[in-house]
């Protein structure tokens, strides 16, 4: 079992006890695991995500913490809070991702995120200049889901 899991089981088991909230400090949980705090945001964005029914609040600096709340979104609740937390622009590793995650929810079906990961895949865009790519993949990768909502 890698630190990743490690980490995670950690703090799903903390928030079963926490009936749903928990709140950590970034800095304690890197030195409890003897890893980085990137590891720390690492294991936040791809366990803890949205698209798997969390929502993580963060904030840095000596006091900071990270504050996870395990909520139920409907599947086009779901949706449209992903729309709105892609930005202006969206790198191929973020998209994979996200659309793993929401494929793993369920609130995709597997074969249409692997269908949208390959029309935002850089081959696929290859047209495009590369310094474009990522906001063409945001705002392909928004588009597609609007419709889906």
């Amino acid at each position: 079992m890698g630190i990743t899991d490690l980490i995670a089981g950690f703090i799903q088991a903390e928030l079963e006890g926490a009936d749903g909230v928990l709140e950590l400090q970034r800095s304690d949980l890197a030195q409890r695991f003897g890893c980085v705090p990137s590891q720390i945001n690492y294991v936040m964005s791809t366990r803890f995500s949205p698209e798997r029914g969390y929502l993580v609040e963060s904030r840095r600096g000596g006091g900071g913490y990270i504050r996870i709340t395990r909520v139920r979104m409907d599947r086009q609740t779901l949706l449209m809070h992903v729309i709105n937390s892609v930005g202006e622009e969206l790198d191929l590793p973020s998209a994979r991702a996200i659309l793993s995650n929401l494929a793993e929810s369920e609130a995709l079906d597997p074969t249409l995120a692997r269908s949208l990961l390959a029309a935002l895949s850089d081959r696929a865009l290859a047209a495009a200049p590369r310094m474009l790519r990522d906001q063409l993949r945001a705002d392909i990768f928004k588009q597609v889901l609007i419709h889906l909502v």
